[in-house]
């Protein structure tokens, strides 16, 4: 499918150097086929060094080498790149974006007429092979360039395409979750330890838990709530440490942290 495609990247941060591991240890992608510019020479230095991908010297050389453009930049220098990227893109390149907020109609406005362009947000768990991916295509992309964008992000993880108007809400749920589940993972981590267990022990014990709950949902296909129900006997232990997440709100903390990252992502559509 990719065969003889060159696949450039402009930004080489943490999101955009998860894509690049994932995909070349998913052998979707050979190094070479990979072109990336970042603003940062130490960052293509370290990109080059580890992943022996080709580091570009501007974005323009990045553009007018690939087939399918990945623009991996944070959604407020979006509008500067791709005024710098428009003259370079008269092939008309896939363009793929995975900054937050940038809708659609505003990445086609600063490309060339018929661009096609596809809105992605991934999550940083692509950088082992488990993440989260939802894409949403322009009106010019064709079948085989959507199958094609969801080919490289399935290939670090699950895919799926939604409605754009979905999009903000999920960068607040899974393009942020992982933020989420780390911070519950740590607090964990810490009362195991404050319960006297070392602390590489509680680690391993409380991402082994995460690991399984996550795998009971997907492979039962069963809801949440009911695989809880499963674990939670009459007076027993676990509906007495419930009890204390529910006294404290921890349900509803989630929500509101769900709801405040997806207005965010709103916010930053609209600059």
């Amino acid at each position: 499918m990719f065969e003889g495609k060159t696949i450039g990247f402009i930004g080489g941060g943490n999101m955009g150097e998860a894509l690049i591991r994932g995909l070349i240890s998913a052998s979707v992608l050979l190094p070479e086929q990979i072109c990336v510019h970042d603003v940062l020479a130490s960052r293509m230095d370290h990109l080059h060094k580890v992943y022996s991908v080709r580091p570009a010297s501007n974005s323009a050389q990045v553009a007018a080498e690939s087939g399918i453009l990945i623009l991996a930049v944070k959604p407020q220098v979006m509008s500067r790149v791709l005024d710098e990227l428009r003259p370079h893109l008269d092939h008309r390149p896939l363009v793929i974006s995975i900054a937050a907020g940038i809708s659609l109609e505003a990445l086609s406005a600063s490309l060339p007429p018929d661009c096609p362009a596809i809105r992605v947000m991934p999550n940083t768990p692509a950088l082992v092979l488990e993440g989260a991916s939802a894409l949403s295509r322009g009106s010019h992309v064709t079948t085989d360039q959507m199958d094609q964008a969801m080919a490289l992000f399935r290939a670090v993880g699950s895919a799926m395409e939604v409605e754009e108007k979905w999009m903000d809400a999920v960068t607040g749920l899974s393009g942020s979750g992982p933020a989420y589940f780390l911070l519950l993972m740590e607090g964990m981590i810490d009362a195991g330890v404050l319960m006297g267990l070392p602390r590489p022990v509680a680690r391993d014990l409380v991402a082994q838990t995460a690991l399984g709950s996550a795998r009971m949902v997907l492979e039962t296909g069963k809801h949440p709530a009911e695989l809880k129900d499963m674990i939670t006997s009459p007076g027993g232990t676990t509906i007495r440490g419930l009890s204390v997440m529910e006294a404290a709100g921890v349900r509803g903390s989630l929500m509101r942290a769900v709801e405040a990252a997806t207005l965010r992502s709103q916010e930053l559509g609209k600059r």
